[in-house]
């Protein structure tokens, strides 16, 4: 008969199990207290829980949280790292420790339900951090926004560049025009031409012809 005690940890195993957004498993065989007690103070900051339990309690829990991938990784003196939130400051702070603490040894995990090998808690670790990676992003977008805003920069000038060529090329066309528009004004001495007066012909050919497009 199973000792009441012994249901109350599996239940808690396989609770934090479905709490947790990750767990990553380590053997800590050599670690002493003192050692376990300087992980788990580095680890709280990064919202993770590191806990010991018996291992056959364990097997059980996963069993029946159907967590079959974790079976092989329950093997000798075994604690779980139940990450709660970002698990890429958890792995680094796993692998920080055991640059200073070889015994410590990561043995796999899961992220929400899928399996994690040692090498892919390493490669978490690799990440940069969050606000590097945001920057890095910010730097991204700012690139091709700032070559638009150079493109359009651009475009207006040359724009005002064209209006202003087609400004002078109406105004070079338009003397001759309004040299015989003075000429018939000093001949009847009225200080504005007559509206009634036919425009002389040479006036027609100067009109300024309209740029192709």
């Amino acid at each position: 008969m199973v000792r009441p005690e012994k249901t109350a940890v599996v239940e808690e195993i396989r609770n934090r199990l479905g709490e947790a957004d990750a767990a990553v498993l380590t053997e800590y065989r050599g670690l002493g207290v003192r050692a376990l007690a300087g992980l788990r103070g580095a680890l709280r900051p990064v919202n993770t829980e590191y806990k010991v339990f018996k291992v056959t309690l364990a097997r059980r829990a996963a069993e029946e949280a159907g967590l079959s991938d974790l079976l092989p990784l329950l093997e000798g003196p075994v604690a779980f790292a139940f990450v709660h939130g970002d698990v890429v400051p958890a792995a680094k702070a796993l692998r920080d420790f055991g640059r200073t603490n070889p015994e410590l040894v990561v043995k796999g995990g899961l992220l929400g339900v899928r399996p994690l090998t040692p090498a892919e808690i390493t490669a978490l670790a690799d990440i940069p951090p969050r606000d590097q990676l945001l920057g890095m992003l910010a730097g991204g977008f700012q690139a091709p926004l700032t070559k638009a805003a150079g493109l359009f920069q651009a475009f207006t000038r040359n724009l005002a560049y064209g209006v202003q060529a087609l400004i002078d090329q109406r105004a070079s066309s338009e003397p001759a025009e309004s040299s015989d528009a003075t000429e018939s004004s000093d001949a009847t001495e009225s200080p504005e031409p007559s509206e009634s007066a036919d425009p002389p012909e040479s006036s027609e050919s100067s009109e300024p012809t309209a740029p192709e497009e």
